[in-house]
């Protein structure tokens, strides 16, 4: 058996090598030097300001950027370059409203929200600029409202999305199922305000029929905190049907399957196995809807409107919520001060007149909207966490 000899180096295979890499604060110099090129042409035009320092900075980064990678690490690499800084920029750019919106309310709303008796307080007696008052009521008044809302919505809309995954599969069920998904997309881009309409015209024709039938006197300008559960439940339903949907479609089929083949029936399989396999996905499906109907000012100004303290009862009378009570705060615009105090005439206590004092409830309200909204999407993360099926199991 021969053997052959290479003259010469052998071929090297770091082909991935040839090209080099440049360390990752070359970006960094790119950048600033973009920033700087940036300030000195705005300075030159007399136009300079930090946003437009911002957004001039970050085109010449992608210019420069682009050509130093292009000349020191070649075509490829400048191209991997210029993607990676677009996809940068897009995230920062989607993330600066959030973050700034964060800030805003943070910064003018903190100091309210930890005055003390602001989360315990109500608004009776509470006139002018005196700098007194809460959001006790409203935010019972939202828990309650949102809890009825989706004690009405979820049922609905899970039930509907277990008829469309499990049983509108063929036949006339599937064209009723199509029909179903149909009005659920139309439901979907619903007008806030109209769902108002809605519960506030089921109500009153509600206390039509009853007059005729009992003889009492009809009211159309009844007002209850229910009226506004049953507006948001309206705009809850479609997003808990199509979520649920998608959630209920990824539950593979093989399960299925299996526990046919052990002979469970059908509606003790989607319980025990379907619905249990997709607690995790449902449980958020549950809390986008309710972060997506909680923040709601126009149905429930037609609905549940507002009031000056606390009501438990969803069934009679008005109630105050957190978006209704930000809106009244916020059009109450400066206060008028013809005194250093003012006096509770409820209860007969003096305090200090201030002429921003609705402006400031009105921040430190919607802080405390945020923080709910916040508080539930923990809740659902430990729900989804403990109640998941596991691996193993």
């Amino acid at each position: 058996m021969s053997s052959t000899t290479i003259d010469g180096k052998a071929p090297s295979l770091r082909a991935s090598t040839d090209e080099r890499r440049l360390p990752w604060w070359h970006l960094v110099l790119t950048a600033v030097a973009g920033l700087l090129l940036a300030i000195a042409i705005l300075a030159a035009l007399g136009a300079l300001s930090l946003p437009g320092a911002v957004v001039l900075g970050y085109v010449l980064h992608l210019i420069i950027g682009y050509t130093y990678s292009r000349v020191r690490e070649g075509r490829r690499w400048a191209a991997d370059r210029l993607a990676t800084l677009l996809v940068v920029g897009a995230f920062v750019l989607a993330i600066i409203p959030l973050v700034s919106l964060l800030w805003e309310v943070i910064r003018r709303g903190a100091g309210r929200l930890v005055t003390p008796g602001f989360l315990t307080a109500d608004m009776q007696g509470v006139t002018g600029g005196m700098d007194a008052g809460g959001i006790g009521h409203a935010i019972v008044g939202t828990l309650l409202v949102t809890l009825g809302a989706a004690i009405i919505a979820v049922p609905i809309g899970l039930f509907t999305a277990i008829f469309l995954v499990e049983y509108a599969r063929e036949g006339r069920l599937r064209s009723l199922g199509r029909g179903i998904t149909f009005l659920v997309d139309v439901m979907t881009g619903i007008p806030s305000i109209v769902a108002g309409l809605f519960a506030l015209a089921l109500f009153i024709t509600a206390t039509q029929v009853f007059d005729v039938a009992g003889g009492h006197q009809g009211d159309p300008g009844i007002r209850m905190g229910v009226m506004g559960s049953v507006a948001l439940a309206v705009l809850m339903i479609p997003t808990v049907v199509r979520s649920s949907e998608e959630m209920l479609r990824l539950v593979p089929m093989e399960l299925r399957e299996a526990s046919y083949a052990l002979g469970v029936p059908k509606w003790l399989t989607i319980v025990k196995v379907v619905l249990r396999t997709a607690i995790a996905g449902l449980t958020t499906t549950v809390t986008l809807a309710i972060a997506r109907v909680i923040g709601e000012t126009a149905p429930l100004l037609l609905t549940a409107e507002v009031f000056a303290t606390y009501n438990y009862n969803m069934f009679a009378g008005r109630m105050q919520t957190l978006p209704t009570y930000i809106n009244q705060q916020y059009r109450a615009d400066l206060a008028t001060c013809h005194s250093d105090t003012v006096t509770n005439p409820f209860t007969g206590l003096q305090y200090l007149c201030s002429t921003q004092v609705n402006f400031d409830r009105a921040w430190g309200a919607a802080l405390a909207l945020i923080i709910i909204v916040m508080i539930l999407n923990i809740i659902a993360r430990l729900v989804s966490y403990y109640f998941a099926p596991k691996a193993g199991r």
